[in-house]
């Protein structure tokens, strides 16, 4: 008997040590970076930048590196991507969002974001789309069978459904969330850094009140691309 009780002692601690580590903050970011929406900075960030971006628009094309830089800046802050090729911008900007979404599948979360900023330096932009031939250095197989798939249309079709729910028809548009409090600002245009800070502020010094109803303050902005601005 006391012979069966230490075998399963034993075979208890060994259990105990093959368990997951769920507290570990690496494997944490691992799991919450693994897939779209994809982001960018660190995962356990206060706050969370949404940005509904067009990889045609020439204002996201404008902001994207002058986003990038400011969140290096504030680590209190991260960003997320959520498509929405506008109308005007087909078929060009569901081709470059396809392979945005194909490289974070086959190469993870610096894929992504790599490849967005090689859309960015490559495409005509409004619509015209990328130079015919050119692909991002290092296209595996995988990406191409990625791309020959349905998969990236899913997860395009459903973040340009969240945003037409939501009544987001522009690009760039960013939504600001306190992480902390579930309060949110929606913001238009590509917002200079200042305008940022003073958001986070507003949604800093609201944290004790109850829950905010998002507003457009009155900030400075760039123009945004605008489903409404078509020909009819």
């Amino acid at each position: 008997m006391l012979a069966g009780i230490a075998v399963l002692l034993v075979l208890l601690a060994w259990s105990l040590g093959r368990s997951p580590h769920t507290g570990d903050p690496a494997s944490a970011e691992a799991a919450a970076s693994a897939g779209p929406p994809w982001r960018y900075g660190r995962i356990d960030a206060r706050f969370t930048l949404i940005e509904y971006a067009d990889l045609e628009c020439p204002y996201c094309q404008a902001y994207f590196p002058v986003l990038k830089r400011w969140i290096d800046a504030n680590p209190d802050v991260n960003w997320q991507w959520h498509h929405l090729p506008l109308p005007m911008h087909e078929p060009a900007a569901t081709q470059s969002a396809r392979l945005a979404e194909c490289a974070g599948e086959t190469g993870g979360r610096e894929a992504f974001w790599n490849t967005v900023a090689w859309i960015y330096q490559h495409t005509h932009g409004s619509g015209r789309g990328l130079p015919p031939g050119i692909q991002p250095s290092g296209a595996t197989p995988e990406l191409h069978e990625c791309l020959a798939s349905a998969r990236p249309d899913a997860v395009i079709r459903a973040q340009a459904k969240e945003a037409a729910l939501a009544g987001i028809t522009a690009t760039p548009m960013l939504r600001v969330i306190d992480n902390r409090t579930g309060q949110a600002l929606l913001l238009p245009g590509a917002v200079e850094g200042d305008a940022l800070l003073s958001a986070i502020d507003l949604l800093t010094s609201s944290g004790d009140e109850p829950a905010m109803t998002e507003t457009l303050p009155e900030i400075p902005e760039m123009p945004a691309d605008n489903v409404s601005d078509m020909p009819r």
